[in-house]
């Protein structure tokens, strides 16, 4: 058997940290942290992956001397945000310093806040700090708007809301002052949380998954690559990104266990509308992380899944045992899966045609500053996704579904005909199937 990405990677961090003059201060990086970092450095735009939240406050609501001491202060404790992924002799890990944090307010000359955060963010430096928090407020709105800004490398799903949490914590805790702060706490289980990753991602490389995954993705279509990049809008130009949003009820109880299956194959239905018939589109999405009873550490340790988005079985059970059986290969690598399927004889380069992220926004708390809970929002942001077309769907009090979609790749009457669709099998799997039999035990 050939030696696996993540052994390859393991031996090369322990020849630098044992030739390095400051061990303690390096940290291995996840494979998800190593996708990130390639993907910025191939990126003709040097587009940083960004996690960002959006939430409205009342205007004069945010101290932001206030907010910059909470944000230094939550950051000091966690060992991901006082770092920066940096290559040591060409191998990439994290390397820790001060608090990687950047607070304040952005101008708003004219426009709105929506305006100048979506400029702002557009610009954003391919390796800035881990975490900003940027607020901006337009002359004529009574609301201001706190974008929380987290570097993909330092976050997941239950980071953001970790972060969140923290934030809201210590802002109630930063009255006048500077501290005294805490140094970083987590660097020892931060460590072992990072190590314990990698040593799941070799152990998910094993030949029976690398095969799993060489024959359930052989089929995949290769995604046409656009002969230069795209052009950034000025200011009087259509954004380069559209977005679709569109609520949907909450999903009734006896349906919840389908969800996921039911937007991986409402996701399929709507990428094979913007890739044309003879396709097979690649979805990905993010999944997996650390065991329940690990420490809420931030971080990043999730996997990105692919799922084959070809015409789909008749029947959502169907559909939902296929994904069982991913998910119990859900831990081999991503770069391990690529190169199984191109070693089973497929042509598929890596390359994603859609993304789905889903969030279930009752493990996630509201932001709240000195009792005041921000209302969140979403924007159309010029980053770098990891596919052309991005599904999201959020289910909290309701089913909130957004597709974001890049014009250079998808006219605008086909991504709405695409949401159509999406939307179509969504309500067709989730609120009109016949109760099904409960096969659960007391």
């Amino acid at each position: 058997m050939s030696v696996s990405i993540t052994e390859s990677y393991l031996t090369r961090y322990r020849s630098v940290v044992a030739t390095t003059a400051d061990p303690a201060g390096i940290y291995p990086l996840t494979g998800a942290q190593r996708r990130f970092l390639l993907a910025r450095a191939l990126d003709p735009l040097r587009r940083p992956d960004l996690a960002p939240l959006f939430f409205h406050l009342p205007r004069g609501t945010v101290d932001l001397p206030r907010l910059r001491r909470a944000a230094v202060g939550f950051a000091r404790r966690h060992t991901v945000l006082c770092g920066r992924a940096r290559l040591v002799k060409g191998i990439p890990v994290l390397r820790t310093g001060e608090p990687a944090v950047e607070v304040r307010r952005v101008p708003v000359p004219a426009g709105t806040a929506q305006d100048a955060l979506r400029a702002e963010l557009g610009a954003a430096p391919a390796y800035g700090p881990a975490l900003r928090l940027l607020l901006a407020c337009g002359p004529d709105e009574e609301q201001e708007l706190l974008a929380v800004v987290l570097d993909h490398l330092a976050c997941d799903e239950q980071s953001l809301g970790a972060v969140v949490a923290g934030i809201s914590r210590a802002y109630d805790a930063a009255q006048d002052g500077d501290g005294p702060w805490p140094e970083a706490d987590d660097g020892a289980a931060y460590r072992e949380a990072v190590h314990h990753q990698l040593r799941a991602e070799h152990a998910a490389s094993a030949e029976a998954s690398l095969a799993y995954w060489g024959a359930r993705l052989s089929d995949l279509s290769g995604l046409r690559e656009p002969a230069e990049p795209p052009p950034c809008p000025t200011d009087d130009e259509e954004p380069e990104k559209g977005m679709l949003v569109h609520r949907l009820p909450a999903v009734p109880p006896k349906h919840r266990h389908i969800l996921f299956p039911a937007l991986l194959d409402a996701g399929s239905t709507a990428l094979r509308v913007c890739s044309g018939a003879g396709q097979t589109p690649a979805l990905g999405y993010p999944w997996g992380g650390r065991p329940t009873s690990a420490p809420d550490i931030m971080g990043c340790f999730i996997n990105t899944l692919v799922h084959p988005a070809a015409t789909g079985p008749a029947r959502i059970e169907d559909t939902a045992a296929a994904w069982w059986d991913d998910l119990d290969r859900a831990g081999t690598p991503y770069d391990e899966v690529v190169r199984a399927v191109r070693l089973a004889g497929g042509n598929w380069s890596g390359t994603l045609h859609g993304i789905l992220t889903f969030e279930d926004l009752g493990r996630r708390p509201g932001l709240r500053l000195a009792g005041v809970t921000g209302r969140e929002t979403h924007l159309a942001v010029p980053l770098r996704y990891a596919a052309p077309v991005a599904m999201a769907a959020s289910h909290g009090e309701d089913l909130k579904v957004r597709l974001v979609w890049e014009r250079s790749g998808a006219a605008d009457d086909l991504a709405r005909d695409a949401f159509g669709v999406l939307l179509h099998t969504l309500r067709r799997h989730l609120y009109a199937l016949p109760p099904t039999r409960d096969t659960s035990t007391p």
